[in-house]
């Protein structure tokens, strides 16, 4: 099925060199222009037309969640490394110099939280398989070399090493041969995660290049493939009018004609990206190839810690054949002062959302943190001898064990990850720690 009579705008990035060419931020002063600049000198920033035009409410910038979402600012870095990269720029120091003095506000931002670099990369006949990770059993991401970009970047995106000029900090599956052997070898493997970046980056015959393999003989192990994207909000035409759309299309639907049950992992941080009519047929064409979208986003301060943000963009997906899967919490890593929420917060914003939705839109967990044990799920809060605590359990866990399991922290209004909580009722660790320890120590 082609799709016609769209109009398309061209894909045009909108980057630290040129965004303001912008004429919506004319409505911004020559400082706040300056430190955005300063901010994106740090901070990986790239956006395009379809963001800007349908998107932003520019009447509500700088305070629209689709700005704060895309756009730089101030406050993600701390006012002394403002200041300095602020002063670098007025006196036009040369770019070696910015770059290094910026690496240095980069190597505290913790670039690869949960142990991605250290302990998720597998080893083949010992030795490293570069470009992929391998944390929980039955799954495998993958990272094309040409889906390391996306159509614009989110200001939270615990990513972000990808899109840094730091060579060290990428993952990037340059040697497939390896990731495939690998993967035909490790036979509990039943889900591929292509993932980058953004794989839709990719031209469609790039992507099948990297996907087909999995289609074929010695990868029957293989049941499903998973593609992460955030294009469905920020580039849909991608599935309309782009020049191989239709090409993209006929590719899902191979996948699905092989046996292989396809998700779209859909990234969609707020209502708005669903309330435009391109994403709306973009959504149609792939569920008609066959695929399944599935629906996550952590809960991010200034873009969606609201109730009513959640259960209204739960509602939607719904209403449009999606299914809500998970409510992440914002990871450790890049601007987290400026972004993370507390999760007693995250847990009353999840619990208030999910009473505004039927049990269609219950499939959906959270809050969830992605951590270096495992994808750790806040349950709810309890009281429990007199002692008040978070409820916990792993959905996901580096031993396979430790799924479903409860335990339990003491309740803390200020913490935002699982390093900020302490064990409940006077233990002195939780459950996995002395597991986990051995687990990672084996992993050399």
């Amino acid at each position: 099925m082609t799709v016609t009579h769209i109009h398309s705008p061209n894909l045009k990035y909108y980057g630290v060199r040129n965004f303001d060419t912008l004429p919506q931020l004319s409505r911004f002063s020559k400082s706040d222009i300056e430190e955005m600049r300063a901010v994106a000198q740090v901070f990986p920033f790239r956006t395009n037309p379809y963001v800007v035009e349908n998107l932003i409410d520019w009447d509500r910038a700088p305070d629209d969640p689709i700005f704060r979402l895309n756009f730089p600012h101030r406050d993600m870095l701390k006012p002394r490394e403002l200041g300095m990269v602020a002063d670098l720029l007025a006196r036009g120091a040369p770019k070696k110099e910015i770059r290094w003095h910026v690496g240095g506000i980069l190597r505290r931002l913790n670039p690869h939280p949960a142990g991605q670099k250290e302990h998720n990369v597998p080893r083949l006949n010992q030795r490293l398989v570069p470009g992929i990770q391998h944390k929980y059993r039955e799954t495998v991401l993958v990272f094309p070399p040409a889906g390391q970009s996306c159509h614009a970047y989110c200001s939270f995106c615990f990513r972000w090493p990808q899109f840094v000029s730091v060579s060290d900090w990428k993952f990037s599956a340059e040697d497939m041969d390896a990731a495939l052997e690998y993967i035909r070898q490790k036979k509990d493997i039943t889900d591929i995660l292509i993932t980058g970046g953004d794989p839709m980056v990719m031209p469609a015959r790039l992507l099948a290049r990297r996907v087909e393999p999995f289609l074929g003989p010695g990868f029957e192990h293989v049941q499903n493939i998973r593609i992460g994207t955030k294009s469905l909000s920020y580039w849909p035409f991608r599935y309309l009018t782009d020049p191989d759309a239709d090409d993209m299309i006929r590719l899902f639907e191979k996948i699905v004609q092989k046996n292989k049950h396809l998700a779209i992992m859909a990234h969609f941080s707020h209502w708005k990206e669903l309330d435009t009519p391109f994403v709306r047929r973009a959504i149609g064409r792939i569920r008609s190839a066959g695929a399944e979208i599935r629906t996550q986003s952590p809960l991010i301060r200034h873009v969606n810690d609201s109730p009513g943000v959640w259960s209204r963009m739960w509602r939607m997906q719904v209403g449009l054949g999606c299914v809500p899967y998970y409510m992440f919490v914002s990871r450790e890593t890049g601007a987290q002062d400026y972004f993370e929420v507390p999760l007693a917060r995250c847990l009353d914003v999840f619990q208030k959302a999910i009473r505004n939705v039927s049990g269609l839109g219950r499939t959906v967990r959270g809050p969830v943190m992605s951590a270096l044990p495992g994808k750790i799920l806040v349950d709810g809060e309890a009281e429990i001898g007199g002692e008040k605590v978070f409820v916990l359990s792993f959905l996901q866990g580096r031993n396979p064990d430790w799924q479903g399991r409860p335990f339990f922290a003491r309740r803390c209004d200020k913490a935002a990850w699982i390093s900020g909580l302490k064990p409940a009722f006077g233990e002195k660790s939780f459950f996995y720690e002395k597991e986990l320890e051995e687990i990672l120590s084996s992993i050399v």
